[in-house]
């Protein structure tokens, strides 16, 4: 952890250290996903469909419906180079589409 001249260390810092000593495998810049994700996938898409978590460059989204599964199992890798080219990395390597269950 980087201290600054008053000796404090950022709050990024100290979460950036908690994960890793926890164990998680978690960068904080992951959370740009849900910012772009309306952007990225469209508003009809975007009610239908929402990011539940990512580990490991597994993102896992929740769908509203069946149908959505099959749309966009066939458009994963579209979306998944989308979100990669609006986070400017790697970030997202396989989504995984999930139904809501309520």
């Amino acid at each position: 952890m980087d201290e600054n001249k008053k000796g404090l260390t950022s709050l990024k810092d100290i979460i950036a250290s908690l994960m890793t000593d926890s164990g998680l495998s978690i960068n904080p810049e992951d959370g740009l996903i849900w910012r772009v994700w309306d952007d990225t996938v469209g508003p009809v898409v975007a009610r239908n469909a929402h990011p539940l978590w990512i580990r490991k460059g597994r993102l896992r989204v929740r769908v509203s419906e069946p149908i959505w599964l099959q749309e966009l199992g066939l458009a994963e890798k579209a979306i998944r180079d989308k979100l990669n080219e609006k986070l400017g990395r790697p970030t997202v390597e396989k989504i995984e589409f999930r139904l809501s269950s309520g």
